[in-house]
């Protein structure tokens, strides 16, 4: 069972995207769930509209490879377009481990043509995951319900499919069903399944249980 930390592991809020809470949670053997846009040509980190404050992402690629990417990259593409600049950097430092998602499907077109591994998207708004059969992944959300049961999530798995679920506490509800669904998963798909979450620590502790 792998666990990304959402926006990296900070401890507050203004941590979120930042290269210290990078730093952190790769320091612990995490991976992390992160945005990715482009501003003035460069690739930079930000949920939000971009500033020069974004942190830069080949900075945070860097962190990555020095503290020994152990944990996956989940890269949710925030604008069009990047596939180029986006592929350049990953190659550049050698990184792996990594899935985009949350792109359109236009643009989902394009990453599967370039061979740039992506996970589709499932929700309880998106009950078909587009490209599903190019897919390396698939992305689990649950905006206002905990929609999906084992059963779905295990049809994915058997599928040949990664799945990353999203935990409901990001979302601002109670966690606990959730997880103890994928605890009942893990012992057979322990190396496809994915939670990310803004409790890492907390999470590690119970599956490790």
């Amino acid at each position: 069972m792998q666990v990304l930390a959402h926006r990296g592991s900070w401890r507050k809020a203004s941590e979120k995207n930042t290269l210290e809470a990078f730093r952190r949670s790769f320091a612990m053997g995490f991976g992390i769930e992160t945005d990715v846009r482009d501003r003035l040509g460069e690739l930079v980190i930000s949920h939000d509209p971009a500033s020069r404050e974004s942190p830069s992402w080949d900075a945070a690629l860097g962190l990555y490879r020095d503290q020994g990417r152990r944990g996956a990259l989940a890269i949710n593409i925030k604008a069009d377009s990047l596939q180029e600049l986006l592929a350049d950097s990953l190659r550049r430092h050698g990184i792996d481990n990594y899935f985009v998602f949350d792109m359109s499907v236009p643009d989902t077109v394009l990453y599967a043509a370039r061979g740039v591994r992506f996970f589709t998207r499932q929700s309880e708004y998106e009950r078909e995951p587009p490209l599903y059969d190019h897919a390396a992944g698939v992305w689990i959300d649950g905006f206002q319900t905990d929609w999906f049961s084992a059963e779905d999530l295990r049809g994915h798995l058997a599928a040949g499919k990664d799945v990353c679920v999203v935990s409901p506490e990001i979302h601002g509800r109670n966690c606990g069903r959730v997880w103890a669904t994928l605890k009942g998963l893990a012992g057979a798909w322990a190396c496809s399944l994915m939670l990310c979450t803004d409790r890492p620590e907390a999470a590690e502790a119970y599956f490790r249980d």
